[in-house]
């Protein structure tokens, strides 16, 4: 996955696919006109890849030259073609090959055509390295097409997104909007915290915290912070309703995420339940739970360590620690059973250098 501006975009096809398509396309081009010298014409800016590599693999004598229109702003095509550099001189009697990058509506192709109705080619004829037919208009016939490939926005080897990836070797294809939504275990010590923060900003999603969620409201008064508040003062447990409450809150303040970690909630099957049911309202889902693991003895050690720096007091009794391990086992136990029926519990090696981790968790997610 990569990031261009606020899009993300997929890998699709790969180097080798791409150079297989050239070197058939030069081959099939080279048949046809065996003891011609043709004038190979690329479409700017899109296509200076592939005319490139094309002409590496076309043996015969050849020239080559450029024009320049232009349709794409951003993601879309504005339906308005500009002729930005003219079609070159002393092509009469010539035959004459456009290399197109990608066709699609065929608005471009329309402009091409018109250019070149002016001049007295002996042939004219179009080819195209990608070539997106179930949505041409089919008003002139391709002559070499070279990788059929359906209506997705697609970046790399030339083409770009409001300019960047043009450099890209491979091709990259929109990510659509999928919504991930990732329920976070893990005990003390494990990383939780660290890989979150990377994941939040690999997949564009939200870090929800509950811990997090319960400080921000009480510190600003909130109407769920005083009633948090008002069920903690007496020593009684926020109802599940209120968690829930602050969850809703914060989601939908969130429209533009890509999905959410939820990380301390649930830390009960009630809560699960309640999770599930709230997500359904919203027309979204639980994708996976993942439990980073590790050894309780090289956990005790990490937070003994952490204690020294952060200052934390139960960070620096082991005694305490161990009870905070028995409760997130305690907890977590019947949590594992209640994902583990819905086939969306995942246990993920929490020992390594940061970036392993983060690897091990990203294979998961890729793989929903």
């Amino acid at each position: 996955m990569i990031k261009l501006h606020d899009k993300y975009f997929k890998p699709f096809l790969s180097q080798t696919v791409i150079q297989s398509a050239v070197e058939n396309l030069a081959k099939k081009i080279a048949d046809d006109h065996k003891g011609e010298t043709p004038i190979f014409i690329g479409v700017l800016n899109g296509s200076f890849m592939f005319v490139a590599d094309f002409l590496k693999a076309y043996d015969y004598p050849c020239e080559v030259s450029f024009v320049k229109l232009s349709s794409y702003q951003g993601l879309t095509s504005t339906g308005i073609v500009e002729t930005l550099l003219d079609v070159p001189e002393n092509i009469e009697g010539r035959t004459v090959i456009i290399l197109e990058d990608i066709i699609d509506t065929g608005r471009t192709l329309k402009e091409l055509v018109h250019l070149f109705s002016k001049t007295n080619v002996k042939e004219f004829k179009i080819a195209t390295l990608f070539f997106k037919s179930e949505i041409y208009n089919g008003e002139y016939s391709i002559d070499y097409a070279g990788i059929n490939i359906p209506d997705k926005f697609i970046v790399g080897y030339g083409l770009d997104y409001n300019e960047l990836g043009r450099n890209l070797k491979e091709v990259y294809q929109l990510n659509q909007k999928h919504m991930i939504n990732l329920v976070l275990f893990g005990k003390p010590g494990a990383g939780k915290g660290t890989q979150a923060e990377f994941l939040k900003e690999k997949y564009n999603l939200k870090h929800i915290s509950t811990g997090d969620l319960f400080r921000y409201n009480m510190k600003n008064d909130t109407e769920l912070g005083q009633l948090a508040k008002s069920y903690i003062e007496k020593g009684d447990l926020v109802p599940d309703e209120v968690t829930i409450k602050m969850l809703e809150d914060d989601v939908d303040k969130n429209p533009d995420a890509s999905g959410f970690i939820f990380d301390g909630f649930p830390r009960t099957t009630a809560q699960a339940k309640a999770l599930d049911v709230f997500l359904a309202s919203k027309e979204m889902k639980i994708d996976a739970t993942i439990a980073l693991e590790a050894d309780d003895e090289i956990l005790i050690q990490r937070l003994l360590e952490r204690g020294k720096v952060s200052g934390r007091s139960d960070d620096q009794d082991e005694d305490k620690i161990r009870n905070r391990f028995e409760e997130y086992n305690l907890k977590t136990a019947p949590l594992k059973e209640f994902y583990e029926a819905q086939a969306k519990f995942h246990s993920v090696s929490g020992i390594g250098a940061i970036d392993e981790i983060t690897m091990r968790l990203s294979k998961v997610i890729e793989e929903l």
